[in-house]
């Protein structure tokens, strides 16, 4: 059995222990509400899901987006949002990479260990953002989605490398991948999007640009349900929300890895950044309203016991 293999059995024990594990979170966090079992995706909750992931597959990204749309039509609440992306984009972002580690070529070390070092980044990343109050989720999220912007914008007036046409690195250029998707998969866990990031290590280390999907969409698969484990012990998300992102993101994968395959993006891309902008700034002023809040009540407070 050679390394693409294994990888995709892995993957597929990681899926089952994914839906195992949310199954369960489902059940005891519905059983300990007064609010009684969760109520199914609304029509928009699976519409974002399926949009979301439709351009994810080709390449524009999925937690931006959808980061935007949550914060743009208050469906899910600031602190809870990053749980969110986490635990309904695993399946879809799944999906996509049984699709693209069978049909892309790359270096079996380097995919592996750039998926790894991803899983352990998400893990420790996770475990931080999974106990954030709400103020400072905020304010990452608003950085993150700021960034996000910067990337889109940076890709459409291409400020990237074209990349090269290794399919695997060595040396300080291998150490220098394992690095830097240890960092992405950390970042990914408070709403930073790991394949626009992606791509550009993977151009800037030499590498042809295709690989990146493989390494990308494998990174996500492993280390979303990895992150989401933690946000779902902590019930640091949306249930509503988050089945909604899957049940409409699975059919979307589908359609646009076998049926659509490519589409030009460059206007999509300049929409994106429009709305993430807005995202990123509503965000911030949030966190700042917050912090005004706080600092009127904590006045407030030292007046009456003077």
């Amino acid at each position: 059995m050679d390394a693409r293999a294994i990888l995709l059995l892995l993957l597929g024990l990681v899926t089952v222990g994914f839906v195992a594990v949310w199954f369960a979170g489902a059940r005891k966090s519905g059983a300990e509400s007064d609010a009684g079992p969760a109520k199914p995706p609304t029509p928009l909750q699976l519409f974002i899901g399926f949009i979301t992931n439709f351009f994810d597959t080709l390449g524009i990204g999925s937690f931006a987006p959808t980061a935007s749309m949550f914060k743009l039509w208050k469906l899910v609440p600031d602190q809870k949002i990053p749980g969110t992306l986490n635990v309904g984009h695993t399946l879809p972002s799944i999906a996509e990479a049984f699709i693209f580690i069978a049909v892309v070529t790359v270096d079996p070390l380097t995919l592996c260990s750039m998926i790894g070092a991803a899983v352990l980044g998400a893990w420790l990343g996770a475990g931080v953002v999974a106990k954030w109050p709400r103020r400072y989720v905020q304010i990452g999220m608003g950085a993150a989605l700021l960034v996000a912007a910067t990337l889109f914008l940076m890709t459409n007036l291409s400020l990237f490398p074209a990349g090269g046409n290794d399919l695997g690195l060595t040396g300080t250029r291998f150490l220098i991948g394992i690095a830097g998707n240890f960092a992405l998969g950390a970042l990914m866990t408070l709403g930073i999007g790991l394949y626009g990031p992606c791509m550009i290590l993977v151009a800037l280390l030499g590498m042809n640009p295709t690989v990146a999907f493989p390494i990308m969409m494998g990174s996500c698969a492993f280390l979303m349900p990895v992150a989401s484990w933690r946000f779902i012990k902590a019930e640091g998300y949306r249930l509503q929300a988050g089945l909604g992102l899957a049940l409409g993101g699975i059919p979307a994968v589908l359609i646009a890895a076998f049926i659509v395959k490519s589409l030009p993006l460059v206007a999509v891309r300049w929409l994106v950044v429009v709305v993430v902008l807005y995202a990123a700034l509503a965000m911030l002023r949030s966190a700042w309203h917050e912090t005004r809040a706080k600092q009127s009540a904590l006045r407030a407070a030292s007046v009456v016991e003077g």
